[in-house]
C-alpha cells in the first residue's frame, strides 16, 4: 500500500485528470474469450436471422446497463450523448448563458443573472420571461427543466437568440447571446451565524470545490469566525481529492485522512495530512444527513476518526466505493468501481448492496419506516463491527457515518396544507410575484438585512399568501395554517430574498430556525467540539 502525504499542487493536478483514462484496454487479448465469441455469435444470429430487422447498436446500448448492474449500484454506463453533461457537473463548469430560472405557468422566468456570464453582459435581468428561443415560441407544454437545459446549454462560442418579455416593455425584446463557460458553484453560502461561528454550505465536490471552500473559510474568518459549521447535508459527493484537501485544512500533520484498497494493488493508497492546513486550531462541526454520501463521508469520517471535529445530524448514506471513468471508443464511458475507501480507524462505510438494486435504492425509505430518522435508538448498528478513533472513542462500520450528536428530522410545521401548497409550487410562485411587484424598490437595497426591515409584518405576509393560495385552488384551512405559519413565513422570506440577492441571502434566513444548526451552536458553546474530542457523552 502506497503512503501519500498531501502536497496540494500535486493533489489538484491529480484531481484534474482523476477518473479519465485515455483508451479502455478492452481491445487487449486477455478480454478475448469463449464468452466474447458466444456474445458475438448471438448478436450475429439476431442481426442475420431474427424475424424483424433490428438495430443491433440499440440493443447493445440497452444491454450494457443491465450487464453492469450485476456488479454494484455505482458501476454505471454513460452513453456518448450524456457524457459531456455528466462530466460538466463534476468539472465545475458548463457552457451556457448564465441564468438561474424556474418554470411558472409554462413559462421560463429568470430568477438570477449570474455575474460575469453572457446574460449579464447582454443585459438580461432577473424577472425577465423567456418566451422565444431561436425564433420559435417556447411556452406551454414543451417547457420543462430538461427542455430548457437542452435549448440554453450548448457548445462554447455558439449563439442562441432569446425573445424576452419584460414588465417595462410592451414589445418583446430580443437578445443574441454567445454561450460561454458558466461556473457550477459548489458553495451555496458562507456567512456568520453569530459573532464567533461561521457557516459554510457545500452542495457537491467538483474540481473547483477546494478553492471555493478555502475562499469561503477565509471570507468568514476575516469577518470574525473562530469556529466553523460545515454543512454537508444533501451532498452526494463527487471527487475524493477535494474532500482530502478540505480535511487537510483542519488536521494536524501526519493524520490519516482516508485510504483505498482494491483487487488491483496499484489502486491502494493512503492519504495523510501535511500539517499546512490554515484551520488546525479552530473548532469545527460537520452536519450530515441520510443524503450525505461518498466524498461527504470521507470528510466527516476523517474529522471524526481523528477526534478533530464533531459530527452532528443523522446517519449518512453509506457509499464507500471508488469509481474510475473509462472512456470508450465511441465517446461513451463506463464508471467502474475499482476500490473501497476506508476511514482512518479502518471503517469501510459502504452499506450492504448484496440484496439487490431494489433493496439498495429503498434503504432511505426503510430508514424512515423503521423510525431511524426520528429516533437514534432505531439506527441499525452492527455492534460486531467496532473501530476506535485516535483517542479511543468507539465508532461503527457497516453503513454510513453515525453522528456524535443525533438530530431527528424536523417535521414541525409539516401539515397537509403546507404539503399541498409546497407540492403545487405556490411558495416559489408567490415569492416571485411578490418580488416582481416590488423589484424597483428592492433593487435599491444594500443587502437582505435591509430587505427584512422593510417587509410587511409576518401576519400580513401570511395572509397575502393564503389569499394567493386560495386563488390558485388551495382553500384556507386555518387549523393547519396555524400549525404551519412559522414555517411558511420563514420560507417565503427566504425565497423572496433569494429572488433579489441570490443564495447568500436565502440561507441565513432559511437556516434561522434550523434545529441541526441550533444543536451545532449549542455543542460549540458547551465546548463539545473542542479538539481533541474525547468525551463519550457527546454521543447521544
Amino acid at each position: 500500500m502506497k503512503k501519500s502525504t498531501i502536497l496540494i499542487p500535486i493533489i489538484i493536478a491529480i484531481s484534474v485528470v482523476a477518473g479519465i483514462i485515455i483508451g479502455t484496454g478492452f481491445s487487449n487479448n486477455k478480454f478475448i474469450s469463449n464468452h466474447d465469441r458466444k456474445l458475438n455469435t448471438i448478436l450475429n444470429l439476431v442481426s442475420d436471422g431474427y424475424v424483424e430487422k433490428v438495430d443491433i447498436n440499440n440493443i447493445i446500448e440497452k444491454t450494457i446497463p443491465d450487464l453492469l448492474s450485476n456488479l454494484d449500484p455505482h458501476t454505471t454506463y454513460i452513453p456518448a450523448k450524456d457524457l459531456t453533461a455528466v462530466n460538466d457537473e463534476l468539472d465545475g463548469s458548463f457552457s451556457g448563458i448564465g441564468i438561474s430560472f424556474f418554470i411558472m405557468n409554462d413559462t421560463v422566468r429568470i430568477v438570477e443573472v449570474l455575474s460575469g456570464g453572457p446574460s449579464e453582459k447582454a443585459g438580461l435581468l432577473a424577472g425577465d420571461r423567456i418566451v422565444e428561443i431561436d425564433d420559435s415560441v417556447f411556452v406551454g407544454d414543451v417547457v420543462n427543466n430538461q427542455s430548457v437545459f437542452n435549448k440554453l446549454r450548448g457548445k462554447k462560442g455558439s449563439t442562441v437568440k432569446l425573445g424576452i418579455k419584460r414588465a417595462t416593455s410592451p414589445k418583446l425584446i430580443y437578445f443574441d447571446l454567445v454561450r460561454g463557460d458558466i461556473p457550477v458553484n459548489s458553495i451555496d453560502a458562507s456567512y456568520m451565524v453569530d459573532k464567533q461561528i461561521g457557516y459554510v454550505k457545500v452542495n457537491k465536490f467538483t474540481r473547483t470545490t477546494y478553492n471555493e471552500f478555502l475562499t469561503a473559510l477565509v471570507k468568514i474568518k476575516n469577518e470574525g469566525a473562530e469556529k466553523y459549521i460545515i454543512d454537508l447535508r444533501g451532498n452526494g459527493g463527487g471527487y475524493m481529492e477535494m474532500a482530502i484537501l478540505m480535511a487537510n485544512e483542519f488536521l494536524p500533520e501526519n493524520s490519516l485522512i482516508v485510504y483505498t484498497q482494491g483487487r488491483d494493488k496499484k489502486n491502494d493508497q493512503q492519504f495523510w495530512s501535511d500539517g499546512n492546513g490554515s484551520f488546525q486550531d479552530h473548532e469545527v462541526v460537520v452536519l450530515i444527513d441520510e443524503y450525505s454520501a461518498s466524498a461527504s463521508e470521507i470528510f466527516a469520517g476523517a474529522l471524526q476518526d481523528n477526534d478533530r471535529g464533531l459530527i452532528v445530524g443523522r446517519r449518512s448514506f453509506g457509499k464507500g466505493l471508488v469509481q474510475k471513468q473509462f472512456e470508450l471508443s465511441d465517446s461513451s464511458a463506463v464508471r467502474m468501481t475499482i476500490s473501497r475507501y476506508y476511514t482512518p480507524s479502518g471503517r469501510c462505510i459502504q452499506k450492504d448492496y448484496k440484496k439487490g438494486e431494489t433493496a439498495y435504492n429503498m434503504d432511505i425509505y426503510d430508514r424512515y419506516t423503521h423510525g431511524e430518522l426520528s429516533n437514534r435508538d432505531s439506527i441499525k448498528i452492527d455492534t460486531t463491527n467496532i473501530f476506535y478513533t485516535r483517542h479511543n472513542r468507539k465508532v461503527f462500520g457497516g453503513g454510513g457515518i453515525i453522528p456524535d450528536i443525533f438530530v431527528p428530522s424536523d417535521t414541525s410545521g409539516i401539515t397537509s396544507y403546507y404539503i399541498n401548497v409546497s407540492n403545487a409550487g405556490l411558495l416559489q410562485k408567490f415569492a416571485y410575484e411578490f418580488t416582481e411587484l416590488n423589484r424597483e424598490e428592492f433593487s435599491k437595497l444594500e443587502d437582505y438585512k435591509h430587505f427584512l426591515r422593510i417587509l410587511p409584518s409576518d401576519y400580513a405576509l401570511l395572509n397575502d399568501f393564503i389569499s394567493f393560495a386560495s386563488s390558485n385552488g388551495i382553500p384556507a384551512r386555518w387549523y393547519y395554517i396555524n400549525m404551519s405559519k412559522e414555517l411558511i413565513v420563514s420560507q417565503l422570506k427566504a425565497l423572496i430574498a433569494r429572488d433579489i440577492f441570490g443564495n447568500e441571502a436565502f440561507y441565513p434566513i432559511y437556516n434561522k430556525n434550523d434545529k441541526m444548526i441550533q444543536k451545532a451552536i449549542k455543542a460549540m458553546n458547551e465546548n463539545k467540539a473542542t479538539y481533541p474530542i474525547t468525551d463519550e457523552e457527546t454521543v447521544k
